[in-house]
């Protein structure tokens, strides 16, 4: 007995529709008849529809059910269709190749956002801004704190400012003291907070305990 596996038949080329609609392509190139070739190529596409019969509502379905029909039969047949056949060309067309950004990040745990900012603040005409330059700074000292998992000193967001703008602009560390003061006063705002939420709550689970006590008393004299 002969013996027919995969790998000695040809390529799918649309493996989603299976082997058996590749073969009934491959007996319409058999037929001569124009006519008849067309109707048996429209009765391929209907079942080629109900293959998948959740998209026959979709726009443009029977135009991707007639390309995938050229398609399987190698750009070979030669039918009455309803749309443009397609060609090989049009769809061999490669996308043009992206070109990566290639330029360097000086501080990687900064961003490359923080070194585009600083050298546009750094290069306006009047000068640089001492609030822009802070609100930076404490854009960096953020991304840091992700990078890792703690704050800088402020020293090294001098420095690192410095570097960036090639001394362009300098910080004074003062005023980055007073925004980490800032910082630990608004943690300690949402600590306290949070400690008086809680203590409310224990306030109210205590007056609901208290009253179920009373009530148990009172009907334990009655």
């Amino acid at each position: 007995m002969r013996k027919n596996y995969n790998y000695t038949r040809r390529k799918l080329f649309l493996p989603e529709y299976g082997r058996h609609i590749h073969e009934m392509i491959d007996s319409l190139l058999l037929i001569e008849n124009r006519a008849e070739r067309t109707r048996q190529a429209k009765a391929v596409i209907a079942v080629m529809g109900n293959l998948n019969p959740m998209l026959r509502d979709t726009a443009d379905f029977k135009h991707k059910l007639w390309d995938h029909l050229f398609i399987m039969s190698d750009f070979q047949l030669d039918v009455d269709s309803p749309y443009p056949q397609p060609s090989r060309q049009e769809l061999e067309l490669k996308p043009k190749k992206l070109r990566y950004p290639q330029s360097r990040i000086v501080f990687k745990h900064y961003g490359k956002y923080a070194h585009q900012m600083l050298r546009k603040i750094a290069s306006r005409p009047g000068g640089f801004s001492m609030e822009d330059a802070l609100s930076v700074a404490r854009f960096m000292r953020s991304k840091s704190y992700e990078f890792n998992n703690e704050h800088p000193n402020n020293d090294s967001i001098v420095r690192d400012v410095r570097i960036m703008t090639e001394g362009g602009i300098s910080i004074d560390s003062s005023l980055l003291h007073t925004m980490r003061h800032d910082y630990h006063r608004r943690a300690q705002q949402r600590n306290q907070k949070g400690r008086n939420n809680q203590r409310r709550n224990n306030n109210s689970n205590r007056g609901k305990f208290h009253g179920k006590q009373r009530h148990y008393h009172n009907n334990n004299r009655k």
